[in-house]
């Protein structure tokens, strides 16, 4: 009798009841299991804030777990482009995952910036998983007060 309470399960007799509406919405809460799934080729998107101060553009991007030689950062025609890849990691085998819900692959993020920006001056930090992107406007996009005579 004992054995019998210890196997039985509250939320498998809860969503028995619910089985189609739960079968619906599997999928979408087992992401990341790694039933069928490859892990190398789930697809990410590294989260991305961008801030216009009165001097240009900070873009703050979350990396964690990749390195400076991860990460790409290119800026042409106003477009800066961001990408890089995020491996699995290979001492380790897959099959002894429970659940992966960390995504792993490449990446790459394309920002337009609205305005005229000096691509010579822009620098890029990275900390503690952390990409900062500092993109300076060009002077002809400042604002800048003019005197009345």
């Amino acid at each position: 009798m004992l054995s019998s309470l210890n196997r039985w399960n509250p939320t498998s007799q809860i969503l028995t009841a619910r089985d189609p509406f739960f079968r619906l919405f599997e999928p979408f809460f087992n992401q990341g299991q790694t039933g069928n799934e490859d892990v190398s080729n789930q697809a990410w998107m590294p989260p991305v804030d961008i801030q216009e101060t009165e001097e240009g553009y900070r873009l703050t991007a979350e990396l964690p777990g990749l390195t400076r030689d991860d990460i790409n950062i290119t800026l042409e025609n106003n477009v800066l482009r961001l990408a890089g890849e995020r491996k699995f990691e290979k001492d380790v085998k897959k099959e002894s995952y429970h659940r992966i819900e960390r995504a792993y692959g490449n990446f790459q993020r394309s920002f337009s910036l609205p305005h005229q920006v000096n691509p010579e001056k822009v620098e890029a930090a990275f900390k503690d998983g952390v990409l900062t992107i500092a993109v300076p406007k060009a002077e002809q996009a400042k604002s800048r007060k003019i005197n009345i005579a």
